[in-house]
């Protein structure tokens, strides 16, 4: 429900936590970043997701660089279909389950319906880009930290 003011159905999710970016290659994307005055710390890799993850400190927020491990994976299906760029926004939550929860009973299309471990233990859930205007969703729990 919204009301004729622009008010919203659901409280809004946190602030944003991270925003992950695709790169084909990682050594000039962290020269990018770097130049551009960000904190770059040392590459993670995700084995399960087939991916190494390069967080760039940006102040209260970070973006994480993405570099697939193989072209079977998420990431290299994504680059190869849609070149680098922007892959997700994540927002910070108090509790990823009960966001799940309410979310789910507003009628969003969610692509976990519980929690999962992500980068660094991070309990984190996805939101299908259908329902944010395309752009893959992640929530994260407030008390991940890097």
């Amino acid at each position: 429900m919204s009301s004729e003011d622009g008010g919203l159905a659901v409280p809004p999710l946190g602030p944003i936590h991270h925003v992950g970016v695709v790169v084909r290659e990682v050594g000039p994307a962290i020269e990018a970043y770097q130049r551009l005055g960000f904190k770059v710390h040392p590459t993670v890799r995700v084995e399960d997701q087939r991916v190494d993850v390069v967080p760039v400190e940006a102040g209260a927020s970070w973006i994480e660089l993405l570099i697939p491990l193989d072209e079977e994976s998420g990431i290299g299906r994504f680059l190869a279909s849609r070149g680098p760029g922007m892959h997700h926004v994540a927002y910070l939550v108090d509790d990823v389950q009960q966001e799940l929860n309410r979310l789910a009973a507003a009628g969003v299309e969610l692509i976990d319906s519980a929690p999962r471990t992500g980068l660094h233990g991070w309990r984190v859930a996805f939101i299908h880009p259908r329902s944010c205007g395309g752009v893959l969703t992640e929530l994260v729990e407030r008390n991940s930290t890097i």
